[in-house]
């Protein structure tokens, strides 16, 4: 990022809450920090509660001092510099179920762009709960805050976009009357990761992946989003969600897109999102049988997560003490195309699991063993590349190699790749890359609406499935856990085995311990 974004009015609904306070406004400061906001850029935040410019501007000055070094840029900064950013906020009060409001904003809207010089292009940030998807850009129309006669105006919305096939069409139609779908921003600040983005360059520039990223070299693929968070204060939103609908269709989906995309024809935003748009209409579809036998899912019960006794699911605030609702959830995918034939793409995401981490892991098939049979040497396990988003930004390749001395002793390697280590970057939300490319019209990271229904598609026999059958034992993993056995199970039917990776990993394919040294037979 070089260019100087755009100018325009950033108008964010839910201005007060923990997204705005967390995310948004640490990153947004970064950004202007590094130059890349214009000077001609303002935000109205909008909230329920009576506030006025100098309490929200406390307030948000208060939040941006209070966040940790993942989201605050590691160089000195000065009061001097947090005043000038947060001189630029401003604040309608008013309930965003009240017409009323939506005409108070377009005033203020008007007001600043004249006062700042500012084009009327103005970004709309929906940091509010997904009822209020369909009601806002109603209101908003309404007004005329979607008219681009004097500068562009787009929209952003965060997931969930929809909670089943149906609903997404439903809203997606309901918006594209409203506005183009150019106008349209779908966020997932998944896609503003660096390693996330990093995925397609690291497989189309580089000689030694771009041959082999295919059926014929990858045995198969995994992807693990696990928390070792609970509920955390949204139980009576995730006991109406679960596991699959919070985490799959975004998240997980969108990398295996990337993971599973053909290289487009160019880095427009449309070629790349075409191609994405293919793989996830390439998966299989589940059967009412097929679900019953790969997918898998879980509850967590009370355990231990760092030393400290954690509560179970259903002792949490807001959740049913009944509840069915998963907290874990396993997949095993095809991708039912000539490039991904035969190579089974495993998923899983959970709460309170062992640890947290977000990574892909491309495990390769084995090389042959016969130039090792006669020396009595265990073995080597298949390559292995993995891909870190989270806690880390980093990449691995594990290989087999010698050890030092005269006797062929195998011992495991890695190949490291640290974001922060060769860059110097300091931690990022994800949010930066993404609220920049809104500014700049660039919607190559955004769900274009055939891909929110793609994914939805794909889930939703699941869906129907797991709520037409009580699932059994539940909970059925204690907190602190992978998961439940039947996830490990999913996988080993196949001789395949989840990464694992702490000290328990020695008992599982591709860890350091099946690349034990032996020595040669009759070795001195």
């Amino acid at each position: 990022m070089s260019q100087i974004a755009e100018p325009c009015i950033l108008v964010i609904f839910g201005a007060r809450g923990d997204l705005t306070r967390r995310k948004l406004v640490p990153s947004l400061f970064r950004l202007w920090k590094d130059g890349l906001l214009s000077n001609q850029f303002v935000v109205i935040g909008n909230g329920r509660k009576e506030a006025g410019d100098d309490l929200f501007r406390t307030e948000m000055k208060k939040a941006l001092l209070e966040q940790t070094e993942e989201t605050v840029p590691s160089e000195p900064v000065t009061d001097r510099k947090i005043d000038d950013f947060i001189s630029r906020f401003y604040y309608v009060s008013g309930d965003s179920m009240d017409s009323l409001t939506y005409g108070q904003i377009r005033d203020r809207i008007v007001e600043l762009s004249g006062e700042w010089q500012i084009p009327q292009n103005t970004l709309f940030y929906l940091a509010t709960p997904p009822d209020l998807f369909a009601q806002i850009p109603k209101q908003l129309a309404r007004v005329g805050l979607f008219n681009e006669e004097k500068g562009w105006k787009r929209l952003v919305l965060e997931k969930p976009f929809g909670s089943d096939l149906e609903s997404a069409k439903a809203l997606n139609r309901l918006l594209l009357e409203l506005m183009k779908e150019t106008q349209i921003y779908r966020i997932d600040h998944y896609l503003g990761k660096e390693t996330v983005q990093n995925i397609m360059v690291m497989r189309f520039a580089n000689g030694i992946f771009e041959p082999i990223w295919n059926r014929r070299y990858i045995d198969s693929v995994q992807i693990t989003v696990a928390e070792t968070l609970g509920a955390e204060g949204r139980g009576a939103y995730y006991d109406q969600a679960g596991a699959l609908r919070d985490m799959v269709p975004n998240h997980l989906f969108q990398l295996v897109s990337l993971i599973g995309m053909e290289a487009p024809n160019s880095f427009r935003a449309d070629d790349v999102r075409d191609e994405k748009v293919k793989v996830l209409k390439a998966i299989k579809p589940f059967t009412h049988e097929s679900v019953l036998f790969h997918t898998v899912r879980g509850q967590y019960a009370e355990g231990e997560i760092e030393d400290e006794t954690v509560p179970g699911y259903r002792t949490e605030p807001g959740v049913n003490a009944q509840s069915r609702t998963e907290t874990f959830a396993a997949l095993e995918l095809e991708i039912d195309n000539w490039r991904w034939a035969g190579v089974p793409f495993y998923l899983r995401t959970g709460k309170r699991l062992r640890r947290r981490v977000t990574e892909l892991a491309i495990q390769f098939k084995k090389a042959p063993f016969q130039l090792f049979r006669d020396i009595h040497c265990a073995e080597p396990s298949a390559n292995q590349f993995t891909l870190e988003i989270q806690p880390e930004e980093k990449m691995a390749l594990e290989f087999a190699t010698k050890t030092p001395g005269p006797d062929v002793n195998l011992a495991p390697a890695n190949f490291e790749f640290h974001y922060g280590k060769a860059f110097g970057k300091s931690k990022s939300t994800g949010y930066e890359t993404l609220l920049y490319d809104c500014m700049n019209g660039d919607p190559t990271l955004f769900q274009r609406a055939d891909q929110i229904e793609a994914a939805w598609s794909a889930v939703t026999p699941i869906l129907d499935v797991w709520s037409a059958l009580s699932p059994r034992e539940f909970p059925n993993y204690r907190a602190g856990s992978f998961g439940p056995q039947a996830a490990d199970e999913l996988l080993k039917r196949s001789g395949r085995a989840w990464r694992k990776r702490d000290a328990q990993a020695a008992s599982f394919p591709g860890s350091a311990a099946q690349l034990r040294s032996v020595r040669k037979s009759g070795a001195a």
